[in-house]
């Protein structure tokens, strides 16, 4: 694969899957060149072999589909070029799709209710004089932020405390009504004065929106009670909340004659500290399912928790925990089925397995393999789901007999076009004996092969067996890649994860060394006089830490990297509990385990790259870490990049991800040149 191939990654999302069980709706959404943005429209995918799946919209960037219960209204979130994502409404059959929102940040999320005639929908909600809500206030005209709080900012989001998420509930309009037409002229005065007068504002284009919460704090995950009386969602409304990463489950009667003073917290009875993310009640409406990791006494112990599911009685009672969190890491979303079941997620291992669970503790394994799944569905007894392997960067399958059957093939240009190399799966003992497992992409040809050894992120987070961008370019650019899962990664239970707490830079070092040595010594074709070493956030941070300790590679790349827990205690959005708990508070511990702390012992030529709206990792981190290595002569550059944050490898500007794929093969042709990537001739 190549950086100009990009627009070739078409990513999938959940299914959205009709009430009789017959079709299933994707939204299929690619980078493209020319829009410098994500694009992408609502696809159709049919149960029926005979038939093949079909694009149903034409929209910028289509979105987020679900049908009414009722089967007869498909809703989405539609982005025109340069707008925000607005809920729409079409026909399930097919037609022109509605507009029914217009929040001036967009529409994160929505779900239906059980009778199809309304819907709630979460928005970030603005402060008035911020965000363009006064016509001629700039972003930089506007008033000055007092903040006392420690949870004022969010990487890809920005201050979060004026722009509160909140939810709003909908009439669905009938799709079968007269159009609306804009007034004009005489009626467009009189409309105006009417508003004027009666204090309300809008078009009257737009069903009515009605405000449901209004606290200055995020509301989650928003779904309908099963007899559509109430809105269930996640929040941190507790007292203290800024101190903690607590968050509850919460119920909202709809009906303003119930009375009541705003949001129930819905309490759990026996369980400790939670941060749930995602509540949804089974089909019969007997019972609450819930997502959540238990967080410790003190509401921060974040550290490599798996979330686990819960269940408890709808009309109040003892929760149980269904999965035991030290080997299940599950998703935090939930979906139902049948009268009282629920599936969800689950990390293991380098892929991502579909269970099934029941309010009684039944677990049944629907789908597991070398597969990715990021979403499932089941309607009438029919269970979708979407996918990524090997092969695919995300297609739509169902299950039936416990067997997958594929109904889609979205990357068929990819691998026509760009040569997909598929991984190999490895394992090799550490230092200590412990199994470290991962995977090699091999480059077509004949050796000797140039070897990066590529780090993820998190820590608490894995590498798969599904097809991986990086993995593909670096590939095709002549280099073998090694990725691993060193202990702190998620995926192999808690106490793998949590064997880096208080430890960083120790066995996690050990493990994906010794995973480079196992393969430099399995593999004579892998070239170990021509390594190189890369990684991005916690990645990056042991890349620097390694550097530091083996002087072995001829270059690093160290990208948007936790650098400094001393600095970024107060630059970063999770600074304020991300470091003390994996590191320590004090000074000598950071020290400990700091790689500013221990940047006088590199000698390797480093890349480093950052984005400058980085909130998670701040850009002072790189560019300290750039400054002290030129300061000591070692060989290094800065790539910065405008307008990004943490994300830019995933979800940056399509012209950015292409230009940071070049300009690390060229950091690369100038330190571990190939055939398919040469030294320049300057």
């Amino acid at each position: 694969m190549k950086s100009e191939q990009l627009p070739l990654l078409k990513s999938v999302s959940a299914p959205a899957v009709h009430p009789d069980g017959s079709r299933a709706v994707v939204s299929v959404v690619r980078p493209d060149f020319d829009a410098d943005a994500y694009v992408g429209q609502l696809w159709e995918v049919p149960v029926d072999p005979a038939l093949r799946p079909r694009r149903i919209t034409r929209g910028f960037r289509d979105t987020a589909p679900d049908f009414s219960p009722d089967g007869q209204v498909l809703a989405f979130l539609r982005a025109e070029p340069g707008g925000k994502p607005q809920l729409h409404i079409v026909e399930a059959l097919g037609g022109e799709p509605v507009p029914v929102t217009d929040a001036p940040l967009g529409v994160s999320a929505f779900s239906w209710s059980p009778d199809s005639r309304g819907i709630v929908f979460s928005a970030r909600t603005p402060e008035d004089g911020r965000y363009g809500t006064i016509d001629g206030v700039a972003a930089g005209a506007e008033d000055a932020r007092l903040i006392t709080d420690y949870q004022y900012r969010m990487n890809g989001v920005g201050y979060t405390a004026d722009k509160p998420l909140q939810l709003f509930v909908i009439a669905v309009p009938g799709l079968d009504e007269e159009p609306r037409v804009a007034p004009a002229g005489r009626a467009l005065n009189a409309a105006n004065s009417a508003q004027a007068a009666n204090g309300s504002e809008g078009d009257g284009h737009l069903p009515v929106a009605r405000q449901l919460t209004t606290a200055a704090a995020d509301h989650n995950g928003a779904s309908f009670s099963t007899d559509g009386g109430a809105v269930y969602f996640t929040a941190a409304l507790h007292e203290g909340s800024d101190n903690d990463l607590a968050s509850g489950i919460y119920r909202l009667p709809l009906d303003p004659a119930a009375g009541g003073d705003g949001p129930e917290a819905v309490t759990t009875g026996n369980t400790g500290m939670l941060s749930v993310s995602a509540v949804r009640q089974s089909r019969d409406g007997q019972w609450l399912y819930f997502a959540a990791q238990d967080i410790g006494a003190a509401g921060v112990d974040f550290v490599a928790r798996n979330t686990a599911l819960y269940v408890m009685p709808s009309a109040g009672g003892n929760a149980v925990r269904l999965s035991d969190p030290e080997s299940m890491d599950l998703g935090g979303w939930i979906e139902l089925r049948g009268a009282d079941g629920a599936l969800i997620l689950n990390n293991r291992r380098g892929s991502v397995q579909l269970l099934e669970f029941g309010p009684g503790g039944q677990c049944s394994v629907l789908h597991d393999g070398e597969r990715v799944v990021s979403g499932a569905a089941e309607r009438a007894g029919t269970v979708l789901l979407s996918f990524a392997d090997a092969g695919t960067v995300g297609d739509v399958a169902v299950l039936e007999g416990g067997r997958l059957r594929v109904l889609s093939d979205f990357s068929a240009p990819l691998r026509a076009e760009a040569g997909i190399i598929a991984p190999q799966e490895l394992t090799f003992a550490s230092a200590d004996g412990y199994p470290v497992h991962g995977w090699l992409v091999r480059p077509a040809g004949d050796g000797r092969h140039p070897v990066l050894l590529n780090i993820h992120g998190g820590p608490f987070a894995q590498f798969t067996g599904a097809l991986f961008d990086e993995a593909q370019v670096y590939a095709a650019a002549g280099y073998a890649v090694l990725m691993c899962n060193p202990r702190g990664s998620a995926g192999y239970g808690q106490a793998h994860g949590r064997t880096i707490k208080g430890r960083m830079g120790t066995v996690d070092m050990q493990d994906v060394l010794a995973f480079l040595d196992g393969a430099l010594q399995k593999f004579e074709e892998l070239d170990a006089d021509a390594l190189g070493i890369m990684g991005g956030s916690y990645g990056g941070y042991l890349t620097a830490w390694t550097i530091s300790h083996d002087h072995r590679f001829k270059a690093s790349i160290v990208e948007r990297g936790f650098l400094d827990p001393m600095s970024f205690t107060g630059s970063s959005d999770i600074g304020w509990f991300f470091g003390g708990e994996y590191t320590g508070r004090s000074a000598e511990e950071m020290a400990a385990q700091s790689p500013m702390a221990r940047v006088d012992q590199v000698r390797t030529p480093t890349l480093v790259i950052h984005s400058e709206e980085d909130l998670r990792c701040p850009v002072e981190q790189g560019q300290r870490y750039f400054t002290a290595l030129k300061q000591l002569g070692v060989e290094a550059a800065f790539l910065v990049f405008p307008g990004e944050n943490h994300e830019l490898s995933r979800s940056g500007t399509p012209h950015h991800r292409r230009q940071r794929f070049d300009q690390i093969l060229r950091w690369w042709s100038h330190h571990l040149p190939t055939a398919a990537n040469p030294a320049p001739a300057d």
